[in-house]
């Protein structure tokens, strides 16, 4: 032992190796000396050792480090122990090393693994066939390589098989959309998400919608492109759907009822559920006291094709509703609904209006509230970055922890209260 310390104060770290190995029987220190030294010397003894011991995937790790490559290599090939030397090789190796890895990935038929190896060596179109090969298990990857390639020749392979050219089965659309993204066609990408999304809408599944309309945004601003309005729309359309189920619990049925209305607008855009989004907007409407909008929505309910819908806890009430609202319909009037200052120029408009009537500007929209933002109360969300009300973003995160918007658990001193800049508005 006191040879060994010895030998560490100065510093002679190779003989220190040797010491372990031919005398104490250390070899755990030994590499752990060489691991944190990344000497070539000393990786070579451990190598040497390690393949006398039959510690196979140790030996390769020291040939890679000793710059032993093609013996490590030959060692993996051997003992089968391939992923090692891949694993040791990571990005330092060269065009023909990974070649050679893709090679013997191909005739164990393990073609997933052969494609990453050949499109790290840019050989890109036989990287694309392998990931073909393997189905939709690996489409995402063969559009990443197509992404980089940018040639013309791969990109209509990969549409080809997309469009179920190849297998008769067309692929989800969302790969579509993911290959225009990687291409850098954003208005085409936009394009296919907004009709993807509305698809998801029109079966139902809202949260696949909103999640498909999110990624687009945030890939969007990743890349640094403006978000068209059109998606921005479509995307605060679907999240004050979402926010209903957050706002009814805590008993705000005033906003509650303004989504509901905002949502009724459109309801052609709800097709599998038109009657029981209707139907919560009247409840809600009012518990809101807004009558009048209650009246016009039990009405709608009450047409042939809705009615026999509706469901048995409400159906007496709404009839009712209608039979007795139909006498004093034009004296019926909503209260006018609460108003809050323009971000932009002060102008006092009804807190769930998105547009300014004075400075024409389009006015992004709270995620916990679906109203305007306000320009002395503003915060974004720490993690997605979209803009809210900085009172009523604090008093959610309190009471459900993460963002309604991206899902992300957030720590509640991580929210600042920020100056609201127009000159970064993601709107275009």
């Amino acid at each position: 032992m006191e040879a060994c310390t010895a030998y560490e104060k100065a510093r002679d770290l190779d003989a220190v190796v040797r010491l372990n190995l031919d005398h104490m029987r250390n070899p755990q220190r030994a590499m752990q000396i060489v691991r944190e030294t990344r000497s070539t010397e000393g990786a070579g003894m451990i190598s040497s050792y390690c393949k006398k011991a039959g510690n196979i995937h140790a030996a390769i790790e020291f040939l890679v480090m000793a710059k032993q490559n093609p013996d490590a290599f030959e060692h993996a090939t051997t003992h089968d122990a391939m992923d090692t030397y891949a694993t040791c090789i990571g990005a330092d190796g060269t065009p023909d090393e990974y070649i050679a890895i893709a090679r013997f990935y191909e005739t164990k038929s393990e073609n997933a693994k052969a494609g990453n190896f050949y499109r790290k060596a840019n050989d890109f179109p036989r990287a694309l066939r392998l990931f073909l090969q393997c189905g939709d298990a690996e489409v995402n990857s063969a559009i990443d390589v197509v992404g980089e390639a940018r040639s013309e020749m791969l990109t209509n392979t990969l549409i080809d098989f997309l469009m179920g050219e190849s297998d008769g089965v067309p692929k989800d659309p969302k790969f579509i959309f993911r290959l225009y993204m990687a291409l850098g066609k954003y208005p085409e990408a936009v394009r296919t998400a907004n009709i993807i999304a509305r698809q998801e809408q029109e079966l139902g599944n809202y949260k696949s919608a909103h999640d498909l309309l999110y990624d687009t945004f945030r890939d969007l601003e990743a890349d640094k492109k403006r978000v068209p309005r059109e998606l921005y729309n479509n995307l605060m359309l679907l999240h004050s759907y979402i926010l209903v189920k957050y706002l009814i619990p805590l008993g705000d049925h005033k906003t509650a009822a303004r989504m509901l209305l905002r949502v009724a607008k459109n309801i052609t855009r709800f097709p599998a559920h038109v009657v029981p989004i209707l139907t919560s907007t009247v409840v809600e409407c009012m518990k809101a006291g807004l009558k009048k909008s209650a009246l016009e929505h039990a009405q709608t309910l009450m047409r042939p094709e809705h009615r026999s819908l509706i469901s048995e806890t409400y159906k007496r009430k709404i009839e009712g509703m209608v039979r007795k609202g139909a006498k004093t319909a034009d004296e019926t009037h909503d209260p006018d609904e609460a108003t809050a200052p323009c971000p932009s120029c002060s102008t006092m408009i009804p807190e769930t209006s998105l547009d300014c009537h004075s400075c024409k500007l389009a006015i992004p929209f709270c995620i916990v509230s679906g109203k305007h933002i306000v320009a002395d109360d503003y915060t974004v969300c720490p993690s997605c970055r979209f803009e809210a009300t900085h009172s009523s973003f604090t008093t959610f995160i309190e009471k459900n922890g993460s963002c309604p918007m991206c899902d992300q658990e957030i720590v509640l001193a991580s929210v600042r209260k920020m100056e609201w800049n127009p000159k970064v508005s993601r709107l275009t």
